[in-house]
């Protein structure tokens, strides 16, 4: 059983560091980049990414540190405060994570992807789409990247109760 318990915490431990990579990837390097371009690049380039990323790798960590985090948690009830903690810390912290891409960052995708295709929209168009988009889908990505990082760092810490 200890073996079980220990794949599959090491399985929700490595699901929520490669989402929180993802977010912090967004952070360090997506968005800075875009930074630099032109309100019709971003917009375009944004839509595109809003739904490129919707696959199955994407959705496997994405939903898979959930899944998991939780039959790990379910698994280590009875476990010492060493194990049992951590691992709840991180199903909490991962759930907080997805809370704010689910009220947040999504909507606001949608919103974007609503505003219509580049090629059709006017500089003042692209202009407010990219002004109420950016900053604040910056912001709530840097946000749930926290939460995110520490989730995967909690699981860290079960890892090493077990």
């Amino acid at each position: 059983m200890d073996v079980v318990r220990g794949a599959l915490l090491v399985i929700s431990t490595l699901a929520v560091g490669f989402q929180a990579g993802l977010f912090y990837t967004f952070g360090v390097s997506v968005m800075r980049t875009l930074k630099g371009v032109d309100d019709k690049t971003f917009v375009n380039v944004m839509q595109r990414i809003n739904r490129d990323i919707q696959n199955a790798g994407f959705g496997l960590t994405f939903a898979g540190g959930l899944v998991f985090g939780v039959i790990s948690l379910l698994l280590v009830l009875g476990s010492g405060a060493a194990v049992l903690a951590p691992v709840i810390i991180g199903v909490v912290l991962y759930i907080i994570s997805l809370g704010i891409t689910f009220r947040g960052n999504i909507p606001m995708n949608i919103r974007l992807d609503r505003a219509g295709h580049p090629d059709k929209l006017s500089n003042e168009a692209l202009s407010s789409a990219r002004k109420q988009f950016e900053d604040p889908w910056t912001r709530a990505n840097a946000i749930r990247m926290l939460f995110a990082l520490g989730a995967a760092a909690a699981f860290c810490v079960g890892l090493i109760g077990l």
